[in-house]
C-alpha cells in the first residue's frame, strides 16, 4: 500500500510470539492475488522473495519473532493484526505507537473444506482495511 499511495520510507515487517515457518495457505493465497513467489531459502522455516511489482524490490518473507534482528529496534509504529498476539504483547519495546487492528486467523479452517474460501476472504479483509488506512497517510 505504502507503494501504491506514493509514500517513501515505509517500510513494513512482521512478527509474532514465536517462529514457525510461513503458512503455506498464505502463499497459495498470495499467489492466487497476483503476488510472485521465489523461495530465497529452505529448511524449517524458509524464506521468500514476495514481488507485487517489477519496478520494487521483493518483500522478504519468513516467520519471526517480533524482536527477531530483521525488525526495527526503535522509532516504528507496532499494528498488531494478530489477535492472539494483540493479547500476549500489551508492549512492544521500541514502539512509538502501538495499533490493534486484530483480525480472527483463519487457521481455524485448517484442514477442512472451507480452508481456501477462508484465508482468501481474510485476505481481502486486510486489504481492504490496508487501502483505506494508508490512504489516509499524509505523505510529506
Amino acid at each position: 500500500m505504502a507503494h501504491f499511495f506514493n509514500l517513501e520510507g515505509v517500510y513494513c515487517y512482521s512478527g509474532g510470539t514465536e517462529a514457525t515457518a510461513l503458512h503455506p495457505m498464505v502463499l497459495t493465497t498470495l499467489q492466487e492475488t497476483g503476488f510472485r513467489i521465489k523461495a530465497l531459502s529452505m529448511g524449517d522455516n524458509p524464506i521468500y522473495g514476495i514481488r507485487y511489482s517489477d519496478l520494487v524490490l521483493p518483500i522478504i518473507g519468513f516467520s519471526k519473532r517480533i524482536e527477531d534482528d530483521f525488525n526495527p529496534k526503535k522509532d516504528f509504529i507496532a499494528i498488531m493484526t494478530c489477535d492472539e498476539v494483540n493479547e500476549a504483547c500489551p508492549v512492544v519495546p521500541g514502539a512509538q505507537q502501538r495499533i490493534p487492528i486484530p483480525y480472527v486467523d483463519p487457521k481455524a479452517f485448517d484442514h477442512t473444506p472451507l480452508q481456501k474460501l477462508k484465508y482468501k476472504e481474510k485476505s481481502l479483509e486486510i486489504a481492504t482495511e490496508m487501502v483505506y488506512i494508508f490512504s489516509q497517510i499524509k505523505a510529506k
